[in-house]
């Protein structure tokens, strides 16, 4: 493949950090990458000496974007939990077209609800049909929360109080998860595939487990007993409103109540999916394992458990 692929994202974040994961998968192939950040810096800088062609712009801003795209045939986009989603996606829509983009990996959310969970979740639901209707050659990744969303969310109350504390209910609600590392395997083996996806939209479901469930794995990977403490919507937004944006509080607001939801629970429960070993060829990272290599997060050190 003679044409770089590009990647957004590719510095990461604090979590998932799927457009570094790709980016790294990308360049081990030998395939060329250029990678889109918002900001140089120590990261840009690291990606620039694994080999990546590094372009500095803002998904925002529709100059640097169809800069970042010329070409371009193939590219990954995702965009962080914050405002401007639909705003985003529109620009690199209509760049991506412009500029003959023939496939466009997009980073999305599990759709199927009666009802959207969350406004983001709907938003990704519209970003969706704007990518198909731009006639990109788009693939949807439907996802659900990441490990690396779960282990945000518990590593200092486990670390500190071996306490889990959230609004989920009385322990029994099933969550969906997957890793984020499965996730970038999945859009890297997508992008450098020669063939074209069969799929237009690919549900990644690696893990159905209880709330009840997630502790004992936690505690059973830390051999220390892990309480989970129910707490009010209103504990967890005032306890979170300093350590994340709004847009991403409102979003997991109201999944966590979507979670503890009747109504939720009444529908088709979201079975986990092979997609991921069907595509790359190797199963999807079990919770268990996922904690098992991140035990430092909750204050155990891998041998003095």
């Amino acid at each position: 493949m003679s044409e770089p692929i590009l990647i957004t994202g590719a510095a990461g974040g604090s979590q998932g950090s799927t457009g570094r994961r790709i980016t790294s998968l990308l360049l081990e192939k030998g395939i060329p990458v250029r990678a889109f950040v918002h900001t140089l810096d120590a990261r840009s800088e690291a990606l620039r000496e694994l080999g990546a062609e590094v372009v500095q712009g803002d998904l925002l801003d529709r100059d640097s974007v169809s800069i970042s795209l010329e070409g371009i045939k193939r590219a990954y986009f995702t965009y962080s939990v914050s405002d401007g989603l639909l705003e985003a996606t529109t620009i690199f829509a209509m760049e991506a077209r412009e500029a003959g983009t023939e496939l466009v990996v997009n980073n999305s959310q599990l759709q199927g609800a009666r009802k959207a969970p969350s406004f983001r979740n709907m938003q990704h639901g519209l970003a969706d049909r704007i990518f198909d209707w731009a006639k990109v050659g788009a693939v949807h990744m439907h996802a659900p929360p990441y490990y690396e969303n779960v282990r945000a969310l518990i590593r200092r109350s486990v670390a500190e109080q071996d306490t889990v504390f959230l609004p989920w209910g009385d322990g029994s609600a099933t969550i969906s998860l997957v890793g984020g590392e499965d996730v970038s395997r999945m859009a890297a083996t997508l992008l450098a595939s020669p063939e074209m996806p069969s799929a237009s939209a690919y549900d990644l479901v690696a893990a159905t487990p209880t709330v009840r469930e997630i502790v004992d794995t936690l505690s059973s990977v830390l051999k220390r007993p892990i309480r989970y403490v129910n707490i009010t919507d209103e504990q967890w937004i005032e306890a979170m409103r300093s350590h994340i944006n709004p847009h991403a509080l409102d979003h997991l607001s109201h999944l966590w109540q979507y979670f503890r939801s009747t109504e939720r629970r009444s529908e088709e429960p979201r079975a986990v999916t092979d997609t991921i070993r069907a595509i790359t060829g190797s199963r999807a990272q079990t919770l268990e394992e996922f904690f098992r290599v991140n035990t430092k997060e909750f204050g155990c050190v891998p041998g003095n458990s």
